[in-house]
């Protein structure tokens, strides 16, 4: 008796293991995993993200360096995500930084049009699945004006967002806005802390120095990701138990 038992246990939790919902991050180097994690100072907020999240979901990061909503799908990768999609699962989608590169055919995308579509393909596939689609707007570049004031690098870009997040009734979080109070809470000489700004010498990664208002130090991405889990535990779509 006590052999069934344990028989039946043991496949009771691999039922249940293989049912457990798996969250996909899809985005750029902002959100992406980073090489020689501990030695490297610059980190993805996606990358952080797991540390925040109970063993109840999987987190898959999928987000990689220089990659646009049109790249993402023309290098195979969103097929990688497709593939494993099943009913329960949520899939984060980001993009908007390498969008904007005009002088790059293979990422560039017109706002209105190609990144629309884009975003909608993806949400429409997204659910197809049975999977819960979620739209962010990407998160600000540090750019301040002399006078203290953060300047918007991102154009039409996160506007599209919002549009077929309220289109497609999508659940949706705000990035842009989030990062931006962020940026101006920490002010223009503190927020440096959030990215990567290093003097000659100051960081063995960086001997030569650093100065990047775009990408993120561990500080940076842990307060990223933790904003963005709380207003993605305030949509109420399921994944909010699965936060520490």
């Amino acid at each position: 008796m006590k052999k069934i038992l344990l028989v039946t246990s043991f496949f009771l939790s691999i039922f249940t293991f293989a049912q457990k919902p798996t969250l996909f991050l899809m985005g750029d180097s902002t959100m992406a995993n980073k090489d020689n994690p501990g030695k490297n100072p610059e980190y993805g907020w996606g990358q952080v993200l797991p540390q925040f999240l109970t063993t109840g979901i999987e987190v898959q990061n999928h987000a990689m360096n220089g990659r646009s909503s049109k790249s993402f799908r023309t290098e195979g990768r969103w097929d990688k995500v497709e593939k494993q999609l099943k009913k329960g699962d949520f899939v984060v989608i980001q993009f908007g930084h390498n969008d904007q590169k005009i002088k790059d055919s293979t990422k560039f995308t017109n706002p209105y049009t190609q990144y629309r579509a884009n975003l909608e393909r993806y949400v429409n596939e997204t659910r197809a699945k049975g999977a819960t689609p979620i739209l962010m707007t990407s998160i600000v570049r540090r750019n301040f004006t002399e006078n203290g004031v953060l300047v918007d690098t991102h154009k039409e870009y996160p506007l599209v967002v919002r549009m077929v997040a309220n289109d497609l009734k999508v659940p949706f979080v705000d990035m842009q806005l989030l990062t931006e109070q962020m940026e101006i809470s920490y002010g223009p000489e503190n927020s440096k802390k959030l990215h990567l700004h290093f003097t000659e010498g100051e960081n063995p990664y960086y001997p030569k120095g650093k100065a990047d208002d775009t990408h993120l130090s561990k500080l940076g991405a842990e307060t990223v990701a933790k904003l963005a889990l709380k207003d993605l535990k305030s949509l109420k779509i399921g994944l909010e138990k699965y936060v520490k």
